[in-house]
């Protein structure tokens, strides 16, 4: 053997070197006949690997990884259907700028478009819903387009990149030499702002008597939390903040006005609608947020900063546009900024928070969402990382868990993609040993990925599960008692056979619950309980913070609790639905 050939590599040995050299520690990812080369050579390799039970918890188990360490998360799967099991998480991430690279195996490249076993346009698929993709033709490419894969999911407006690998690439051999740059020319995200945009926007701040800081997921993105909480107090502005941008901004801050939105606080939606200077911060003015939007801020001007130019002015009218990263943008800008106090802004703000209500837990007979929560914040001193699935129990999870710090709250905000919360909490604790991970979920949304209790038993990831069991699908079931008059159609998780047609409400007669998720859980090796009475709450959650594996707290709430204050669909930020407008 001569010595060039003792230097050649085959493209599966290529792979696992250009993801240690890119200093990569976990991957998530399911074998197949297409990617096994790969495991062959992963098996000697360093990087830790984590095989979810099924391809979609594995993505969103990257992303959760993703989100909460600012780290690239990285997942794998095999050709056809492994690749097609990916394509909701590969959106979720896409809709919420996650940084993650996906690769996925593929037929030889002689059989492509053969239809031949296993086959599946994964590019082509995956084309509308990710930053970039590729298929790789020739060994020779492989480190150079992992390389430019990894560099572009986390540069600029983040995002998922999918590499699609043909089998042959992996047994194909070619000299290992992974690029110390890459070369681009296309591809040059902004990140310093434009000086003549930076004056304008702190003219309008300074001359402004009711601005607002309206801060999004890209300035978490951005690591701006510091200079917002420096502008804020400089001008003694409040701040509010979208779904993705929960942590930011300290909610215990006198100037923490919470979310705002379709189910944001009374005092940030009023104060967005009453405002004259919006100062838009990584976020993208989104329909959940805007309301009706030829009712939103008419009387604000807008201040957008943000990375990514096509979102600028893409919904609403934009006085000062600047595309920059937001922390770049914000280290340049407060220095032009006046100190000043608005005592007036504040005190009409602070009317407008009496305004919220919630349920009393000594008038309820059942357990109520915001007390568990509320509770758990206590015991954890609000220093617990929090994911969340989608439905009512995400939006009580953003109203009741007051977030101090960034990447501490992590849900699907654009996409909205019900069994998302449980494995992105598997992500997130891979990512954070040493820190708490509440993974809050509905009793509709976790059984979407229930799977994954496997993934957590098998690997000891001492995740903490609380199930906000109101045996429905509650977002929805709140929509039809509010708007359709009770009509209950298929939203009721124990709705079977022997059940009238027309359901309009639990009642004395309702058959069992399905399933019995203490039951499930045993299944797997996992400990937990059933939480019906007040009583029991803090004790109950003291198990699961002290348990060292993965533990269940499936709480049995209010079945009719709904999320208040509550925008409609289409409605205005300033007519929102509160709980005493509620007809019961």
């Amino acid at each position: 053997m001569s010595n060039n050939d003792k230097e050649m590599m085959s493209g599966a040995e290529i792979f696992v070197k250009s993801l240690e050299a890119e200093g990569v520690e976990t991957i998530f990812g399911y074998i197949g006949a297409k990617v096994i080369d790969i495991y062959d050579k992963l098996y000697d390799s360093k990087i830790r690997h984590i095989m979810p039970h099924h391809e979609q918890g594995g993505v969103h188990a990257a992303d959760g990884y993703a989100r909460s360490s600012g780290k690239t998360g990285v997942c794998i799967a095999t050709s056809g259907p492994g690749a097609a099991n990916m394509v909701t998480a590969l959106a979720t991430a896409n809709m919420d700028s996650v940084p993650l690279v996906a690769f996925t195996g593929q037929v030889p490249n002689n059989m492509i478009g053969t239809d031949g076993f296993q086959e599946a346009d994964i590019k082509g698929v995956t084309m509308p819903i990710t930053k970039n993709n590729y298929i790789v033709n020739d060994v020779k490419d492989l480190s150079r387009i992992i390389k430019e894969a990894f560099h572009i999911a986390a540069t600029g407006r983040p995002g998922p990149v999918v590499v699609d690998i043909p089998s042959n690439i992996l047994k194909d051999k070619a000299k290992f030499c992974y690029p110390k740059e890459v070369d681009l020319p296309g591809y040059n995200p902004t990140y310093e702002a434009n000086k003549l945009q930076l004056n304008r926007a702190a003219e309008l701040i300074n001359n402004s008597n009711k601005p607002i800081i309206y801060a999004g997921g890209g300035s978490i993105i951005s690591g701006a939390d510091k200079e917002i909480n420096e502008l804020a107090a400089k001008a003694e502005i409040p701040v509010t903040t979208t779904l993705n941008g929960i942590g930011v901004f300290d909610e215990n801050n006198y100037l923490a006005l919470g979310m705002l939105g379709m189910h944001g606080t009374t005092e940030a939606n009023l104060a967005i609608t009453n405002s004259d200077l919006i100062i838009a911060l990584g976020a993208r003015f989104d329909d959940r947020v805007t309301g009706k939007l030829e009712e939103f801020a008419v009387d604000a001007d807008v201040i957008h900063i943000d990375i990514d130019p096509a979102e600028i002015a893409k919904i609403v009218e934009t006085k000062v546009p600047i595309t920059a990263d937001v922390k770049l943008a914000l280290d340049k800008l407060i220095p032009k900024i006046k100190e000043v106090k608005r005592p007036a802004w504040l005190k009409e703000i602070k009317e407008w928070k009496k305004i919220d209500q919630k349920a009393d837990p000594e008038k309820n007979q059942k357990l109520l969402p915001s007390e568990i929560i509320e509770t758990l914040y206590d015991l954890t001193a609000g220093k617990a990382i929090i994911t969340a699935g989608v439905g009512q129990h995400q939006m009580w999870a953003a109203q009741y868990y007051k977030y101090s710090k960034p990447r501490t709250f992590i849900s699907s905000g654009g996409l909205g993609t019900m069994g998302y919360g449980f494995p992105a909490a598997i992500g997130a604790k891979i990512a954070n040993p040493e820190k708490d991970i509440f993974a809050l979920v509905g009793d509709g949304s976790f059984q979407m990925n229930i799977q994954e209790l496997a993934t957590a038993a098998k690997n000891h990831i001492a995740v903490k599960i609380i199930i906000f069991n109101n045996q429905y699908l509650g977002m929805v079931r709140q929509w039809q008692e509010l708007f359709y008059d009770k009509r209950y159609a298929a939203t009721c998780l124990r709705k079977q056979s022997g059940c009238p047609s027309q359901c309009s409400g639990p009642n004395k007669n309702c058959p069992e619950i399905i399933p019995d998720f203490i039951q499930v859980a045993k299944g797997y090796g996992i400990k937990g309980e059933t939480i019906t009475e007040r009583k029991d709450i803090k004790s109950a959650l003291k198990n699961a913070i002290k348990a060292d594996e993965p533990y269940i707290l499936n709480f049995m709430i209010e079945e009719e609790e709904n999320v208040f204050p509550m925008v409609s669909a289409g409605g205005s930020l300033k007519d929102m639905i509160l709980r005493k407008d509620r007809k019961n």
